[in-house]
């Protein structure tokens, strides 16, 4: 049998296989479809067709691991039919209620005695096993994240206390540094000669020369002071060093510039122990320190005991660890105030009364300091009458160091403090600060800060923490001039994130932190701009196996 449709598709026909022709034919209504309707049909189904496409192939890689090869058109049409039917699906069912459960676990308490897995492992396993219903799941996800956030805390306040034990503490290496150079100094003449040489001598009151002052027990951090300023300065032959030390480390420290003169400067070595005028009646510090047991006990004491770490932040934790730094009870921090003192500047020779300095300008700077840059024009800023020229701290990118208000270092609880200070008044910065002395002696400055320590011993240190810069808050109030903050660059001892450009451009890079360049805990990509000035080769560096990082 054949077929024939008609080139008009009006009639079909059909004739038999024996040849004999068959006049059947079947006729077929006329279709009257216009153009503008076939036009209009492709329009919508060129519209629809990629949404199809895209929703079908979502829910095939959606449904790729949960449909086998056998049900595939099937698991699929379950899977699509609800989303065209605008209907949510299983899973999605599923997601609403378990958001819905969490919620309401989340505001239940933790059942004691609830016994937790160790691990997410252990929970699957557990859950496999036990059938847990949706809400034991979500109790025990519950504890256990409480569980792990208790523990990452309690290891971060643990990581904290090590760091402020390593910051406080003396590496072999510098200890053994400063007992050789001491015994040095018994044994070697070389050691012992006089610094600087007789002749010059009358340079260390000579005002034409920039004349800067250093505190410090650390011989090693002394060394990369000095040497980073004369070898930043375009004027090294007028630099004068006045370094101040305690006695057990005077010895040590006269022998090691003695034995490595940084020529053509001039260093001068005196110890603390040299000034007369140096007594508990004249320095209450020096009688804080010595009588009052709370001011040891709260430096040297345990630092966990009677802080409520539920309640405390890791960032603020850290901040009363390093308020709590033992180097604050050092009178080498507290000398600063008493620059202008006759005594502290003279050189010693036979008679003391006859020999007083006459100098108007010094910068002070901190142990933890680099020089990177010529600072011979410190001397030439116009401080306009004020005695200290330093970077204030409250203006800056960096908002953990450059962020500090008298508000961060005060107690305005205290009524004495409210009553005299404003909390929102901007902070400044020791470490790197210019000295008008001729300025600071007409004045109280050191009355000021005196009184105030004294105040602060009375109230059981509950204005503020004892350290250096507080009091000096105080003392130095009106006696200000802020000067530009690229001369004095903060934080190389807080924080890891310092960039290293800008760094680069700064005159005085500060180490201020716990994290010090000589110590394991240093930051590794900021140390080599302190390692640099350390000369490794050095005989005495090198016994002692103080090695390069």
């Amino acid at each position: 049998m054949q077929l024939r449709f008609s080139p008009s598709m009006k009639s079909i026909t059909i004739s038999t296989s024996n040849g004999f022709l068959d006049l059947m034919k079947i006729k077929v209504a006329a279709r009257h479809i216009s153009y503008r309707t076939l036009f209009h049909t492709i329009l919508i189904l060129a519209f629809l067709l990629p949404f199809v496409f895209i929703l079908t192939a979502l829910v095939t890689l959606e449904g790729v691991n949960k449909c086998s090869s056998l049900d595939l058109m099937d698991c699929l049409g379950r899977r699509l039919g609800p989303r065209f039917l605008g209907r949510a699906d299983d899973s999605e069912r599923l997601v609403r209620d378990l958001y819905k459960i969490l919620n309401q676990v989340n505001s239940e308490e933790i059942p004691d005695g609830l016994k937790l897995p160790e691990s997410f492992n252990q929970l699957v396993s557990e859950m496999k096993n036990t059938q847990y219903d949706a809400k034991t799941f979500a109790i025990k996800l519950k504890a256990m994240m409480e569980k792990f956030e208790r523990d990452i805390r309690a290891s971060k306040f643990a990581e904290l206390m090590n760091k402020h034990f390593s910051a406080s503490s003396i590496p072999k290496g510098i200890h053994c540094l400063s007992l050789r150079l001491t015994d040095e100094y018994s044994t070697n003449a070389h050691a012992r000669k006089q610094l600087p040489s007789p002749e010059l001598l009358p340079l260390l009151s000579d005002n034409s020369y920039h004349h800067f002052v250093l505190a410090t027990d650390n011989i090693l951090a002394a060394s990369v002071v000095v040497i980073s300023a004369v070898q930043s300065s375009l004027e090294a032959q007028k630099i004068v060093f006045h370094v101040i030390t305690d006695k057990k480390t005077y010895a040590g420290m006269h022998s090691w510039f003695a034995l490595n003169p940084v020529s053509p400067a001039i260093v001068e070595v005196k110890g603390v122990h040299q000034f007369d005028w140096l007594t508990r009646e004249n320095v209450p510090v020096l009688e804080a320190v010595e009588s009052h047991h709370g001011i040891r006990n709260y430096y040297h004491g345990n630092h966990i005991t009677g802080a409520n770490l539920s309640e405390t932040t890791p960032r603020t934790f850290a901040s009363k660890l390093q308020a709590r730094s033992p180097k604050y009870i050092s009178l080498l921090n507290h000398i600063r105030i008493y620059i202008p003192e006759p005594a502290l500047l003279l050189y010693f020779v036979m008679h003391l009364e006859q020999l007083f300095p006459n100098l108007n300008k010094v910068v002070f700077l901190d142990d933890d300091v680099v020089i990177q840059r010529d600072l011979s024009p410190l001397w030439k800023i116009d401080l306009g009458g004020k005695v200290n020229g330093a970077v204030e701290t409250c203006k800056g990118e960096d908002e953990w160091v450059m962020s500090k208000r008298l508000r961060n270092y005060f107690n305005f609880a205290h009524p004495l403090i409210a009553k005299n200070l404003n909390p929102d008044e901007c902070a400044w910065a020791y470490g790197m600060n210019i000295f008008d002395l001729r300025a600071w002696r007409k004045t109280n400055i050191r009355d000021t800060y005196h009184y105030w320590l004294k105040e602060n011993l009375k109230s059981n240190l509950t204005m503020w923490k004892l350290g250096t810069l507080p009091p000096a808050l105080i003392a130095f109030k009106g006696y200000v001039h802020p000067i530009d903050p690229s001369w004095h660059m903060l934080g190389l001892g807080y924080q890891n994130n310092t960039e290293v450009e800008n760094v680069k451009k700064a005159a005085v890079i500060h180490y201020n932190g716990q994290s010090k360049p000589w110590l394991e805990i240093g930051f590794e990509h900021l140390r080599p701009f302190w390692t640099k000035y350390v000369n490794y080769s050095n005989d005495f560096i090198s016994n002692c196996h103080i090695l390069e990082s």
